[in-house]
């Protein structure tokens, strides 16, 4: 028998998290831990309003477990017949799942990468850094106090509305720095975005390297048209969860932001980053706003990944746990 429990944090973020769909000063996320026979493992569960997750369903569905015999799941097979008889949010499910595969490897003296049969990291990850949506005059000043120019790649989430002048500010303030720029569905057809990427193009200083799904998913259509069509590789990523047709992906983007946090696991993250390589596509590894232990658990399998944004724990105010040091835009696990 094992012990778990989770436990909710109240995390205060360092600015307003502003993306196209939602703004936020705090975040509550949940940690998972389990314990037994000398050995501990520990997963979070950061919930996305987008899945229809929230912190109160996520501890319902807990508690369930719990009465469901959760104490007895002491390997992963146990674990999955657990979830499919009382199925969770994606976000608990990585969570639990997390937890557990630490406590397996901990128990087979393994480091987490090892046991799960993933290529060992790197010792110095580089990472993505995000802007959120904000005022343009307030673009400058956010880019110096937070040096974001020590990040290879920056973020910029943007909305329709204003989009080409965040842009065109952060092309002044860092002139050839390299960009992905996240629309996070914010666009409504092809056309629009086509319209964008001509705009942006004439911006001086804009170096965009990738554009991450600026339509809504259920757009496939439209993603068919755009793909051949746009100058920068498109990233698929609330287009692509647990499950996906790699063969129609692949036919609607170059490449796949992949979340352990959507994908419900290390396990199917594992599987989501290999069939994205296998389809030709580029690997990339994302996060929610996370503390560190979170993306400790990503950094666990970023040897599978080409692009790394795993700053969501650098968005958090006092961050708890302290796992991830981040000097010069890589991350490092800390002992």
């Amino acid at each position: 028998m094992l012990n778990w429990t989770i436990q909710s944090f109240s995390l205060s973020l360092r600015y307003v998290w502003k993306i196209s769909r939602n703004a936020s000063s705090t975040k509550t996320n949940l940690v998972v831990r389990v314990a037994g026979a000398a050995h501990q493992g520990t997963g979070e569960a950061a919930p996305n309003v987008r899945y229809g997750e929230s912190p109160e369903l996520l501890l319902e569905q807990f508690a369930r477990l719990q009465i469901a015999g959760l104490a007895t799941v002491v390997s992963l097979p146990d674990l999955d017949a657990l979830l499919a008889a009382q199925p969770v949010a994606h976000a608990l499910s990585f969570a639990l799942e997390a937890a557990l595969v630490q406590w397996l490897a901990a128990r087979a003296g393994q480091p987490v990468w090892q046991w799960l049969g993933a290529p060992p990291p790197a010792a110095r990850v580089p990472t993505a850094f995000s802007l959120p949506i904000m005022a343009v005059g307030e673009v400058a000043g956010f880019l110096r106090a937070q040096r974001a120019a020590r990040f290879q790649l920056l973020k910029i989430k943007v909305n329709q509305a204003e989009g080409l002048d965040l842009l065109r500010e952060v092309g002044r303030t860092l002139p050839g720095h390299a960009l992905l720029v996240d629309g996070n569905e914010t666009w409504p057809d092809a056309d629009s975005v086509l319209l964008f990427l001509e705009q942006a193009a004439r911006l001086p200083g804009l170096h965009l390297r990738l554009l991450e799904q600026p339509l809504p998913a259920a757009c496939a259509d439209d993603y068919r048209h755009l793909r051949p069509r746009s100058p920068v590789p498109l990233i698929a990523d609330e287009s692509v969860t647990d499950a996906a047709d790699f063969a129609d992906i692949a036919g609607q983007f170059h490449g796949v932001n992949v979340k352990l946090m959507k994908a419900g696991g290390y396990r199917r993250g594992i599987e989501l980053l290999r069939r994205t390589r296998a389809h030709g596509l580029l690997p990339m590894l994302g996060c929610m706003v996370e503390t560190s232990v979170g993306i400790a658990a990503a950094l666990d399998i970023s040897a599978l990944a080409e692009v790394h944004d795993l700053d969501g724990f650098l968005i958090v105010k006092d961050e708890p746990f302290g796992l991830v040091a981040e000097a010069d835009g890589q991350l490092t696990r800390r002992p």
